[in-house]
């Protein structure tokens, strides 16, 4: 069984479908120009730019760059070009009040359709007529696991993969891990110790977690697994649901698994889209969270408070 199962089949000379398809379509109109052009042209010059034109095909249909079909990858930029390069969540469409002066040489922001709707508070994510689920795990050092220790963790692993009945995605991504906030943390901490030796061990630690993010580039790596609902299904909660069985399921494995609620889910999604984005202080809100805090109004010159 190939490594690759949703690599396309060959059917000629070690040509997929698309290939041919690629290399006839440039034969036929090779085979028109020559026809149409070769009383015309002197023979070697078409000869030359036939062999030209064909290499460039060719290059076109059986290249690769970065992973896809040079003919695709092509396609992409060429979509890319063309494709607006500012985009926006908000309503583009709305008629402007007569009293706004809108510049005309400002091109506005296009639509931004993103594939996400809202994030319920338990964390479910709401799609095109499917909600997801995200359960954050931690990984398994197979190398120091004894050869039967090894084999009971690929089976119990393989009886979840046998189980599942939707779509599932699993996302190992890694990321930086912020040491200089740690180390201040840790020598904040060293003051409040109750014994001078215990004071000077988290202060040598703080200093070393320091030394380690200047000399170092930590990274951290984070698991991620995506479960949806399936077609047909109903329920305000099925996805839910399915992600906390996931979770019991994975902690045969010996690993920790949690499913996230609303601001995990939207901190591993903004992380997704910009990994090495620095964290923001206390998190970030659901994009459904009311924001509230205390305001204090000064008090009016003159008034007593």
């Amino acid at each position: 069984m190939p490594a690759d199962v949703d690599a396309p089949d060959k059917v000629l000379y070690g040509l997929t479908f698309r290939q041919l398809a690629i290399l006839a379509v440039a034969g036929v109109a090779f085979y028109g120009a020559w026809h149409a052009l070769h009383t015309v042209v002197p023979v070697p010059v078409l000869v030359g730019a036939a062999m030209l034109a064909g290499g460039l095909v060719f290059a076109v249909a059986v290249g690769r760059r970065d992973g896809v079909p040079l003919d695709r990858w092509l396609l992409f930029a060429v979509r890319h070009a063309r494709a607006p390069q500012a985009l926006t969540t908000t309503d583009t469409t709305a008629v402007l009040p007569d009293w706004v002066q809108a510049p005309s040489a400002v091109t506005l922001p296009a639509p931004l359709a993103l594939p996400a709707d809202a994030i319920a508070a338990d964390g479910q994510i709401t799609l095109a007529g499917s909600r997801a689920a995200v359960v954050a795990a931690t990984s398994v050092n197979l190398a120091l696991r004894t050869a039967d220790e090894q084999a009971a963790l690929v089976d119990t692993f393989g009886r979840w993969l046998n189980s599942l009945s939707t779509p599932t995605q699993i996302v190992v991504s890694a990321q930086p891990v912020d040491l200089h906030s740690h180390a201040r943390g840790l020598a904040h901490t060293a003051d409040r110790l109750p014994h001078p030796a215990l004071a000077a061990a988290c202060t040598d630690h703080a200093g070393f977690l320091d030394e380690l993010a200047q000399r170092r580039d930590p990274l951290r790596r984070q698991v991620l697994i995506v479960t949806r609902t399936g077609p047909g299904e109903r329920g305000e909660h099925v996805a839910r649901r399915r992600a906390e069985n996931i979770a019991r399921s994975l902690s045969g494995l010996g690993v920790s698994t949690r499913a996230l609620d609303a601001p995990a889910v939207t901190a591993a999604i903004a992380a997704a889209a910009d990994p090495y984005r620095a964290a923001r202080p206390g998190g970030l809100a659901a994009p459904d969270t009311v924001i509230t805090g205390s305001v204090t109004h000064p008090s009016a010159p003159g008034r007593k408070p």
